[in-house]
């Protein structure tokens, strides 16, 4: 059996520290790097998830199966023969029968909405390699012409992903004394004395002892949380987490046990249920219980509510593995995430995950928390020990985007950076309600999923904002329910306001053609400062 530290059956990897005092009427004062804040438990977050209207619910189910019949007719008596796979007698077919039918005739009818080619840096703008298809999304060609659109689709909250600047200077400056890679893992000859310097910042940011960094942010949370648990051990997920920690969950054999997105009550239900059940069969305690969430949920745009979980966290003697990957840098007074955005102290969370894909605009993720545990995992994380180490351009660029983010450089551009994240988060979604489309999530959240509903909708509203140079995301069946069809906008420290405005005018345009203003709340008319 894996431990932590030797600990099982629910021990903590740290003593608990509490910091701070409570006040009158209940209200828990945190102190956290200079922070002060107070909030009450009664205190909720600003989020909205507004319900769809029944008539749209009803086209909705209504116009994802006509679709499907309709694709089941095509396949029936119009099989193409670029959809015929030749010499495979014998062979077990590589797709399941709906996987293949749904890939060929419902998704691919919006396919040239995804995986659009690029040839320039995701910043504020992006250029699109135009390209056109002549047999109805089965194949597709280029023109050998570009297109520039403003981007609402990228991860770049703080505006990092630039080609010029001290990040790319000292990217390239790296390139000429370390190479372009060691081609080895980190427990072998991979390590550089840029990995070392990322981890001891790394930790500064975040203030705990110490940290670990891998190559690739998907990698992070599925590789690393086998090493944390094993069978026996009780795993309690949000029901909206990312796909990589699922699949940890599945390799690592432990019993995962989902609880309703953010609802606290069901996650404490599941809590005490699974604590008074024991291991499934033999009634044996758990070796370990944890609660994974994340900080800002990357498809509803919705914040964790961090100081409930850590409550229950207290009551139950679990551990908290938090992934920050959306939430570091694009939160908090000072970027630092989550636990700066409620003023938790860092010590509450037994393990804090998160990537450098986003916020740094550049790869790979980080696991911190107190040296026994990063110690563990360097001794044992398939990540450090068998995967390639992080680039060192790609890590020159995390600690020169961290260092501006600490105001290392001897400047305030990076709390600027920050500030027009919040300042564009905050007027996008106000003006948005203005306009009257239902959108998901937390006021502070910079995900901002609207909601179409409809399949051909996702398409219809993609390809009408490209033809307007804006180019975005659409998000449908599989990856979300087929009731939450959703355009999913990502805002950006680099987005100007006369882009912004650029874009809600389109949006506001748009949303009267295609019929997507469904929200029924009263609307606030009064301009929206800025």
């Amino acid at each position: 059996m894996t431990t932590i530290n030797g600990k099982r059956n629910g021990d903590i990897i740290h003593p608990m520290r509490t910091h701070g005092h409570t006040g009158q009427n209940g209200t828990r004062k945190l102190h956290y790097n200079g922070l002060n804040q107070q909030m009450t438990s009664h205190e909720q977050p600003k989020s909205s998830y507004e319900q769809v209207p029944l008539h749209t619910a009803c086209f909705t189910y209504l116009g994802f199966y006509l679709l499907m019949i309709l694709g089941y007719i095509n396949q029936l008596f119009f099989t193409p023969k670029v959809a015929t796979e030749k010499h495979r007698d014998g062979y077990v077919p590589l797709y399941d029968a709906f996987e293949k039918f749904y890939l060929r005739y419902v998704y691919r009818r919006v396919k040239d909405c995804w995986n659009r080619p690029i040839c320039s840096v995701p910043g504020s703008e992006v250029v699109l390699k135009d390209r056109i298809t002549k047999d109805y999304g089965w194949s597709f060609e280029f023109t050998g012409t570009e297109t520039k659109c403003l981007n609402l689709g990228s991860y770049n909250y703080l505006g990092f992903a630039q080609n010029e600047g001290p990040c790319a200077d000292d990217s390239e400056e790296c390139i000429r004394t370390y190479g372009l890679a060691a081609c080895s893992p980190r427990r072998e000859l991979g390590t550089n004395p840029l990995h070392t310097e990322l981890e001891s910042l790394t930790a500064k940011f975040l203030g705990v002892e110490d940290a670990i960094v891998f190559g690739m942010g998907f990698a992070t949370n599925s590789l690393n949380i086998p090493t944390l648990i094993t069978p026996g051990c009780l795993v309690v997920s949000d029901e909206k987490n990312h796909a990589s920690i699922i699949l940890g969950l599945r390799l690592s054999g432990a019993t995962p046990k989902v609880f309703k997105h953010n609802n606290m009550n069901d996650l404490e239900r599941v809590l005490r249920e699974s604590i008074i059940a024991g291991q499934p069969g033999s009634g044996k305690p758990w070796k370990k219980i944890l609660i994974i969430v994340e900080g800002v949920f990357s498809m509803e745009g919705s914040i964790v509510k961090l100081p409930e979980i850590i409550a229950l966290k207290k009551k139950y003697k679990a551990y908290v593995y938090l992934d920050e990957a959306h939430s570091i840098g694009a939160t908090g007074p000072s970027g630092r995430g989550i636990l700066e955005y409620y003023g938790v102290d860092p010590n509450d969370i037994d393990i804090l995950m998160g990537t450098f894909t986003k916020s740094f605009g550049s790869a790979g993720g980080y696991i911190a928390g107190n040296k026994k545990l990063i110690n563990f995992l360097r001794v044992h994380s398939h990540a450090h020990c068998y995967a390639s180490s992080m680039s060192p351009p790609v890590t020159q660029q995390i600690l020169t985007s961290m260092k501006i983010i600490l105001g290392l450089d001897g400047s305030s551009e990076g709390q600027n950076r920050i500030s027009q994240l919040a300042r564009n988060t905050r007027y996008f979604r106000k003006r948005l309600a203005q306009i009257g489309v239902i959108t998901y999530g937390h006021e502070d959240s910079p995900v901002v999923p609207m909601l179409v509903y409809l399949f051909s909708k996702i398409g219809a509203v993609v390809r009408t904002l490209t033809s307007k140079n804006i180019a975005v995301v659409g998000v449908g069946f599989p990856a979300t329910p087929i009731m939450e069809g959703r355009i999913r906008f990502c805002l950006s420290a680099a987005h100007t306001k006369e882009q912004l405005d650029y874009a809600l005018a389109v949006i506001d345009d748009i949303s009267d053609t295609l019929g997507l203003k469904y929200s029924r709340k009263a609307k606030d008319l009064n301009p929206i400062p800025y």
